[in-house]
């Protein structure tokens, strides 16, 4: 046991321990040991040196970073408040690190006067703003800093500070929203200790700086990517004769790759991908055989590569490499001198390379815009018993005529997107975790896949076949699969109704049925026992009966537009606090609005719910997460949403049979971005509270049958940029001074006694323009003009209407997006009419 001289830590050391806890906010009681009656040395994230008892390492990173939850870390979990420099009072202080916590600002109460810390790490505290970084230049004995994620946009001296710091040897800058990085100057004064230099991901905005290739030749690592920097690499060799790591992806590079690259002896990574470099890949590349990683797919390189390229590379282990105008020409009986782990290659064609089944090592393998056949079908089932020994396997966007209905497939992740297969579904062994084989002109049963293995332990969580040419029915062995987290099935021919199997799935967190024709009562379904789903996605389809009464708490989606369902909404929905998105348009709805909608939290609280659903995987070695998506009908138009799906809050309640007057509950929706309640038969006034939805983008209460005067109140509502309130019987002049001018005659057409821009109609004249044709019609001509024009356009638009609706009547896809083109027709016919009836009067 060490010897320790006193039993307790040193008193000024936790003085100011304890002053630091006093600044910040600690809601996961990190700092709760942090007690003035017990040892500091004992504190939580402390350590003090065995024989002083002086504090020489502060170690109290955020321990709660969670990827499924958030994109970001929690910070709700972690500290927060003011980061106070006179931590580095403590005179033996080492080791500071804050990282991944919450901390916004930064303040120096005393001069810094530090002459022992040599590493500090305040990175990914992504509130936190600091303006200067002077004070870090006063900490000569610095050897480690990194600030990544921290706001330095007002530092535009940072690289004096850097340079003045005699003993740095690893910078990381990383995300720091820096813009000047003085691209002209010739030489940066960085200590010769220096190897560690990340700039990854700032704003820089120029050509690549000159001093960064003059840097001291001890330099091992340099990462300037991601950095919108142009122009060329220099020609002549950079003094950067150590060089083991150098990162340039992700900019605007343009040119030729120098020969200098090929005579780094100690390279082990090379990183240029998505680029715009062009010409030959060098030769002497291939003679780097410390070379571990050669990333350089995304540019624009052409000519030939071959084995040349790739002869003496005996370490390589990642090798992506891609370029719609390179050709592949390696020997087929080449045997290369490397095992790869990862290999992301094309395009290639006519056919694989014969070397790809040497590596018997591979464990990611990615083929993407490629197009080749298999000769015979042993080689197709040759390819399909190799692609089985890979973890994670992706085919993208390729054209391969090869046949997946013999294959037996093996990998745990498995990615087969957008190719031209032929035949019927692969059968997947119980390693398969991953299984998504969308958009590949796949036809047959799904029961192939599904049915045949009579066991219950297969560890399939993820399942996606959207976009094929599958038909038939659900089948019913949907209980050997109970691991399925995420099934989506939408885009097919699929038919019948939910089979009793389904139930089983108690995992089920997504569901996508989209875009068949599966019919039936989903109300009584068995998929009232998926009590954890959260994404109900079955738009349409022909389901029919009620809408569900049995969905869980814990749904975010709701998606039923374009089915049968009848009755009323039911008031279950309001008891869903996560939900984010209701989506029953065009069916056949009646009833009343529910008062409650107000009760759902999400709608009304900005702060619940914005998280959103990760799907989290292992491929045998590294683990992937994966977000969920959804297709909404928004503004008129279908967009995908991803990323930005969990900040959409949507209800749409259009083309329905639905009665009764709008509640002021109804507008108290304050974080509601689109409300559709159009195509029904809505009554009463629109409630003055509208005024409230603050976040609102999208409004549409066309043709119903409401009355009064559009409320003051709207013209508050910032956001508003789609706006329809036309074919009611809404009267009086349109709110005048604001953005309720900027939306075309469109959003108010067909509401006879509504005046004031953008309408012709003025106000003032409101008597004589509401004359009816033909009231003091003192010129007979032009009132057979009128005539004749109003029954020529009239039976224009009946024959193209009925003429293109028959000849598409039996396309069930089509029919619902041109039903509302022929809605948006025939108002813009009303608009025509209306137009010439205001020239000629």
């Amino acid at each position: 046991m060490a010897f320790r001289p006193q039993d307790c830590c040193n008193e000024r050391d936790k003085e100011i321990l304890l002053k630091f806890k006093e600044g910040v906010t600690d809601p996961s009681g990190l700092l709760s040991s942090w007690k003035q009656e017990q040892d500091c040395c004992q504190w939580k994230g402390v350590t003090c040196h065995n024989i002083t008892a002086r504090v020489i390492h502060l170690t109290l990173s955020c321990d709660y970073y969670d990827v499924e939850e958030d994109e970001e870390y929690n910070s709700q979990k972690c500290l927060a408040g003011d980061i106070i420099l006179s931590l580095l009072d403590m005179e033996y202080l080492q080791h500071l690190d804050l990282s991944y916590n919450d901390f916004s600002t930064i303040s120096a109460d005393s001069t810094v006067n530090s002459s022992t810390l040599n590493y500090i790490d305040l990175s990914y505290n992504n509130n936190l703003f600091i303006k200067s970084l002077e004070w870090l230049s006063q900490i000569s004995s610095l050897e480690y800093i990194d600030l990544s994620n921290i706001n330095l946009h007002m530092e535009t001296n940072w690289l004096h500070w850097m340079t003045v710091l005699p003993s740095l040897v690893e910078l990381y800058l990383e995300s720091c929203k820096l813009e000047d990085i003085s691209p002209s100057l010739e030489y940066a004064n960085f200590s010769t200790s220096l190897q560690y230099i990340n700039l990854y991901d700032n704003y820089f905005h120029s050509e690549l700086p000159k001093w960064i290739f003059n840097l001291s030749s001890h330099v091992l690592k340099i990462d300037l990517s991601r950095n919108y920097f142009m122009g060329q690499l220099p020609n002549t060799l950079p003094n950067l004769h150590s060089l083991t790591w150098l990162a340039l992806h992700d900019n605007y590079l343009n040119g030729s790759i120098p020969d200098w690259i090929g005579q780094l002896q100690y390279l082990a990574g090379l990183s240029i991908h998505d680029n715009y470099f062009s010409g030959s890949l060098p030769t002497n590349l291939g003679n780097l055989s410390s070379l571990n990683i050669l990333m350089a797919d995304g540019n624009l390189f052409t000519g030939v590569v071959s084995e040349r390229n790739f002869a003496k590379l005996k370490n390589l282990k990642y090798l992506f490499f891609e370029s719609p105008y390179i050709t592949f020409d390696f020997d087929p009986l080449w045997i290369p001198p490397f095992q790869l782990e990862r290999l992301y290659i094309g395009p290639l064609h006519p056919t694989l390379p014969q070397w790809l089944y040497t590596q018997t090592s591979l464990y990611f393998l990615l083929i993407q815009d490629s197009k080749f056949s298999f000769e015979s079908a042993n080689n197709n089932n040759n390819f399909w018993r190799f692609a089985s020994t890979v973890q994670h396997l992706k085919l993208y966007n390729n054209t391969i005529e090869g046949d997946l209905s013999e294959a037996f497939l093996n990998s745990s992740i498995i990615v087969l997107t957008s190719n031209n297969f032929k035949g019927s579904l692969p059968r997947l062994s119980s390693n398969v975790v991953f299984f998504q084989v969308n958009n590949s002109s796949l036809s047959g049963s799904i029961s192939r896949l599904l049915c045949h293995s009579k066991k219950s332990n297969n560890n399939l969580q993820y399942l996606d076949l959207s976009d094929n040419n599958l038909s038939g029915g659900l089948t019913d062995c949907w209980m050997n699969w109970k691991s399925l987290r995420y099934v989506n099935l939408g885009g097919n021919n699929l038919s019948g109704n939910i089979p009793p199997s389904m139930g089983f799935l108690s995992n089920l967190t997504s569901l996508h049925l989209h875009e068949n024709n599966l019919s039936g009562d989903i109300s009584s379904s068995s998929l009232q026992y998926c009590r954890s789903l959260s994404i109900l996605n079955v738009r349409e389809n022909s389901f029919s009966g009620n809408i569900p009464k049995w969905m869980p708490q814990s749904i975010r989606i709701v998606q039923l537009r374009s089915n049968k369902f009848i009755g009323n909404i039911p008031i279950q929905i309001c008891q869903m606090p996560f939900l984010i998105v209701l989506d029953i348009a065009y069916n056949r709805i009646s009833g009343h609005i529910p008062k409650c909608l107000n009760n759902i939290t999400s709608f009304v609280d900005m702060h619940y719910s914005t998280s959103w659903i990760f799907y989290k995987f292992f491929d045998g070695r590294d683990f992937f997460t994966y977000r969920d998506d959804l297709i909404l009908l928004v503004k008129g138009q279908q967009s995908k949403y991803d990323s930005n799906l969990k900040l959409i809050r949507m209800v749409d309640l259009s083309s329905n049979n639905l009665t009764g007057t709008m509640s002021p509950q109804l507008f108290s929706l304050s974080q509601l971005h689109f409300l559709n309640l159009s195509h029904n038969r809505l009554t009463g006034t629109i409630p003055k509270e509208i005024g409230n939805m603050t976040q609102l983008e999208s409004l549409d209460l066309s043709k119903n049958e409401l009355t009064g005067q559009i409320p003051e109140s709207i013209s508050s509502l910032s956001f508003l940029d789609n706006l329809n309130l036309s074919f009611n019987n809404l009267s009086g002049q349109i709110p005048s001074g604001t953005q309720l001018q900027s939306f075309s005659e469109l959003s108010y057409i067909g509401n006879v006694d509504l005046c004031g821009p953008p309408l012709p109609k003025n106000c003032s004249n409101h008597g004589d323009d509401t004359k009816t044709l033909g009231e003091n019609d003192d010129d007979g001509d032009e009132s057979d003009f009128l005539s004749s024009l109003y029954m020529g356009l009239g039976v224009g638009f009946a024959v193209g209407f009925w003429g293109v609706c028959g000849a598409i009547f039996f396309s069930r896809k089509c029919r619902h997006a041109y039903f509302r083109f022929l809605y948006d027709l025939r108002d813009r016919f009303y608009v025509l009419l209306l137009t010439n009836l205001n020239s000629f009067h």
